[in-house]
C-alpha cells in the first residue's frame, strides 16, 4: 500500500464518508486548518517540557481530530459519523470554559496586544490558535452553507482558541521566572 493514490491529481479529494469535492471545498478548507492547527500544536508539545502542558496539548490535538472528522462529513451523513465516532458536544465547550477560567484566575491577562514569540513554546501555542481561528472561520462558512450540521464544533473551536491564547500566556509567564 502506497501514500500516493493519485486519486487527488485531479484537484478532488472525498469526504469521510463519500462524495468526491474540489480540494478547496469549504469542508476541505476547513478541516484543512484545522490539520495546520493539530501540527502547530504538535511543534509546541515537541518544544515544551512542562509535562502537564505538553499532555493537555496532546489531548487538544486528540479532540481536534474529532472537530476534523465533522468538518469532513457533509451534513446529510452525519447519522454515519455519529454511528462510528465520537462527535462534539455541549460537555466538551463546557470544559474548555471551565478550563479557560481556571487559567484566568491564575495568569495576568496582558493589558495590550500580544505579540507573539516571548518563548519558542507559547510562540508554536499561538501559531496553533490563530490556525484554529482560521478553521473557526471557514467552518462558518460551511455551516452557513449548509455543509456542517453540529452548531458545537463552532462553539468548540471559539473556546479552543480562547484556551489556546490561554496556555500560550501562562507559558510566557513560566518562561520569565528565573530557574
Amino acid at each position: 500500500m502506497s501514500i500516493v493514490t493519485r486519486h487527488g491529481d485531479g484537484g478532488e479529494t472525498s469526504l469521510l464518508y463519500g462524495g468526491r469535492v474540489p480540494k478547496d471545498d469549504l469542508h476541505t478548507e476547513a478541516y484543512g486548518a484545522l490539520d495546520e492547527a493539530i501540527s502547530a500544536l504538535g511543534l509546541a508539545r515537541a518544544l515544551c517540557t512542562h509535562r502537564a502542558r505538553s499532555a493537555r496539548l496532546l489531548d487538544l490535538q486528540r479532540a481536534l481530530f474529532t472537530v476534523g472528522a465533522e468538518l469532513a462529513t457533509d451534513a446529510p451523513d452525519r447519522d454515519k459519523l455519529e454511528r462510528h465516532f465520537a462527535t462534539v458536544t455541549p460537555a466538551m465547550v463546557e470544559a474548555l470554559d471551565a478550563e479557560v477560567g481556571d487559567l484566568e484566575a491564575r495568569v495576568p491577562l496582558p493589558k495590550g496586544f500580544v505579540i507573539p514569540g516571548g518563548d519558542p513554546v507559547a510562540a508554536a501555542i499561538d501559531l496553533g490558535r490563530t490556525f484554529v481561528r482560521r478553521a473557526e472561520r471557514r467552518s462558518v462558512s460551511l455551516r452557513r452553507a449548509g455543509g456542517l450540521a453540529n452548531p458545537e464544533v463552532l462553539r468548540y473551536l471559539n473556546r479552543c482558541s480562547d484556551l489556546l491564547f490561554m496556555l500560550a500566556r501562562e507559558a510566557e509567564g513560566e518562561a520569565l521566572v528565573p530557574k
